[in-house]
């Protein structure tokens, strides 16, 4: 892992790689989180996170599923959706410098997720499952993890 005083540095200087999860239930709705950081703190998102310096994409995907929902499952398993680029203003440390993310999309379906102890806190307050129409009109929902269902 990076020191803070370090990431703050590749931040504000690079664009970040990142795997978001677009998961799917069997009647089709879609998991979202509640945010607790920056960016995008308070806002309903898609679980997801950056890829290390080093780690395979198989490596990071299974790590970030396993992390955000608990979930053991390969990237062979999901299917690739596209590449999205995300601009924010903020960042995790403060507001005096923007986040740039490459995010690789995946979707995957779930027959059934209970959320842990393990997972819930450090990235979401809570989750819930949501119709896409339901989300396209919610104001709470990112417009970024909107642009992912139009």
């Amino acid at each position: 892992m990076l020191s803070k005083t370090f990431f703050s540095e590749v931040v504000k200087n690079t664009p970040l790689i990142s795997i978001d999860l677009l998961v799917y239930n069997s009647e089709g709705k879609v998991l979202l989180g509640k945010r607790v950081n920056e960016p995008a703190c308070g806002f309903w998102f898609v679980p997801g996170g950056r890829i290390f310096k080093d780690e395979s994409l198989d490596d990071a995907f299974a790590r970030i599923l396993k992390e955000e929902l608990d979930i053991d499952m390969e990237r062979s398993d999901a299917l690739f959706d596209k590449i999205y680029e995300h601009f924010y203003d903020k960042n995790v440390f403060n507001d005096k410098f923007s986040t740039h993310y490459i995010v690789l999309a995946h979707k995957i379906q779930v027959d059934c997720f209970v959320l842990s102890p393990y997972n819930k806190g450090e990235q979401h307050s809570e989750y819930k499952w949501f119709g896409i129409d339901e989300l396209l009109k919610n104001d709470n929902v990112h417009k970024y993890t909107k642009d992912y269902f139009r």
